[in-house]
């Protein structure tokens, strides 16, 4: 797929059962990992702006579970959940990945950190799902929107976060 417009991010479909999203963000590889590892920070980027999110479970260790709710603005939830798999900051995380609202549809989900000239990080999120069936679905869900959305306010956070704010 060509690079978007929107965002500096590209995404890819390297097998039938995959998608690779990449893009270099403007904050050192410790800072971006730890958007993705605290809990206090998810809520302020994790998902589109539509929708408030929340962390109902976050238990950062291999064997730990995960779990986001979106709640939009009419009160409908949309929940989603894992199990984390391998943690080592602040280089890499893998993780199961589940919505709830179709349930039997597991991918694991590596996400990693790379040091990148300047003090950036070159970030690279792998979705590996079982079937080219459930990729497929998941990139007619609208996935692809809502994950630059997703990264585009986390490049925002970053951004607050690197001048001091909190």
């Amino acid at each position: 797929m060509a690079e978007q417009t929107k965002t500096t991010s590209k995404l890819s479909l390297p097998s039938d059962r995959e998608i690779v999203g990449s893009r270099i963000m403007d904050a050192p590889p410790e800072l971006v990992f730890k958007a993705y590892t605290d809990p206090e920070l998810i809520p302020r980027w994790w998902g589109p702006r539509r929708y408030a999110t929340t962390v109902d479970k976050m238990d950062l260790r291999p064997g730990g579970v995960w779990r986001f709710v979106h709640r939009a603005a009419d009160g409908g939830e949309y929940a989603f959940n894992g199990v984390y798999r391998e943690i080592v900051p602040p280089k890499r995380l893998v993780y199961t990945f589940n919505y709830e609202g179709a349930p039997g549809h597991e991918a694991v989900e590596t996400v990693t950190f790379e040091e990148a000239e300047g003090g950036k990080t070159r970030m690279t999120d792998h979705l590996l799902f079982e079937t080219r069936e459930e990729r497929d679905g998941m990139l007619n869900s609208g996935m692809e929107e809502g994950a630059a959305e997703t990264i585009d306010r986390l490049a925002e956070l970053l951004r607050e976060l690197q001048a001091g704010k909190r």
